[in-house]
């Protein structure tokens, strides 16, 4: 004789007009009280009572709010909607496309509560034949976080994304820095042109692309204090950026910079152009109506320029100025900590990380002092 089944252990039975066994279970009550029934099928006894086991466990997990139906798909695009919010519209529609080409495409099919560590990292070694390493990192980080937002709502019981370790991809386009040569070459082919001052300021200051768009004239000073008990050099502020928000890529990178005097003769000459002063509050590199230089429009500028150079236009943009400046500085004996400190780095192991090929190869200080403690002897 069969057993009852005790009331919360769900229910089975035969559906003769599907030819199947079908499995019931109630998982409780929403927000307006109605009772939450699911249901699943399965083409024997067993595998409906499978099924029925598996919904029992996620009701006991709290895995209520959540289909069996839902798919990575439905939690990528869930965050892709909601979880962006703030980020600029840049950001969202990269973030996007990146989602939609590289996980919704291969593992978008799959059901969200069987994904499994072995599918991420299958999915990974794939892709890791395709992308550089900072992309793969990248869609390791939005599938993470779409993940992380569907376990907050139920919808999954763990995240198995968060186990797996992203491999090396391929090789990005690698940063470089111009010869002492070719910088002479860029500043020569400059001159004369609406980016001058732009290319001067950016390769002899340090600064990022981002923050010399962002400048203001108010941030700017031309004379500084050379009478002072301690002279003050001519300067820059650097407060702002074209980042959502306006703010600089970190706290350090708020700093005020010296600037050479090539850099201030090149912003005299600029700001003279101007027909009336220019006020404080106004962008030193603006459009002609007073709004911020376009990111688009500054390469294509710069690529002008870098190719009355004599250089290849498609191998230089504006962010390797600012490579360019580290190199410079290094090959002319400027200590790591210095360098860190004029990019606004916390510390000297961004520097070193990322403008590793731009720093001198070989520390000379040490046999320096060796040579003047212990001269060479004189030879026989």
């Amino acid at each position: 004789m069969t057993t009852r089944r005790s009331r919360g252990e769900g229910g089975l039975h035969w559906d003769e007009a599907r030819q199947r066994w079908i499995a019931t279970a109630t998982l409780g009550f929403d927000g307006r009280g109605k009772r939450i029934t699911r249901k699943a099928s399965g083409t024997t006894k067993t595998a409906a009572k499978a099924k029925l086991r598996d919904m029992l466990r996620d009701k006991a997990d709290g895995l209520t709010a959540g289909r069996s139906t839902d798919t990575v798909e439905d939690a990528v695009r869930d965050w892709l909607t909601y979880g962006l919010a703030g980020r600029a519209g840049t950001t969202a529609a990269n973030y996007a496309s990146i989602a939609e080409r590289r996980i919704i495409v291969p593992l978008g099919r799959r059901r969200l509560r069987d994904l499994s560590a072995e599918d991420v990292d299958r999915w990974l070694r794939v892709q890791a034949t395709e992308v550089s390493t900072r992309t793969l990192r990248l869609m390791h980080s939005i599938l993470n976080r779409a993940i992380v937002r569907a376990m907050a709502r139920d919808k999954v019981r763990r995240n198995v994304v968060a186990l797996c370790t992203v491999p090396a991809g391929q090789s990005g386009r690698p940063s470089k820095s111009l010869t002492l040569a070719q910088a002479y070459a860029l500043l020569d082919a400059a001159e004369g042109s609406d980016l001058h001052a732009y290319i001067v300021l950016s390769l002899l200051s340090g600064a990022r692309t981002e923050e010399v768009r962002a400048l203001r004239w108010a941030h700017v000073d031309l004379i500084g204090d050379p009478e002072a008990a301690s002279p003050v050099p001519p300067s820059i502020a650097v407060l702002r950026s074209v980042r959502q928000g306006g703010d600089t890529k970190t706290r350090r990178s708020r700093r005020r910079i010296a600037i050479s005097r090539r850099a201030v003769d090149a912003l005299v000459t600029y700001q003279a152009a101007f027909s009336a002063p220019p006020a404080p509050s106004a962008l030193v590199f603006g459009t002609r109506h007073g709004t911020e230089l376009d990111a688009h429009n500054v390469r294509r500028a710069f690529r002008r320029v870098v190719a009355a150079a004599g250089l290849d236009p498609a191998a230089w943009t504006p962010r390797e100025l600012r490579h360019s400046f580290v190199s410079l500085l290094s090959d002319s004996g400027i200590p790591l900590e210095q360098i860190a400190r004029l990019l606004g780095h916390s510390g000297t192991a961004v520097t070193e990380r990322v403008y590793r090929h731009q720093l001198r190869p070989v520390l000379e200080e040490g046999a320096g002092a060796m040579d003047a403690i212990f001269p060479e002897r004189a030879k026989p």
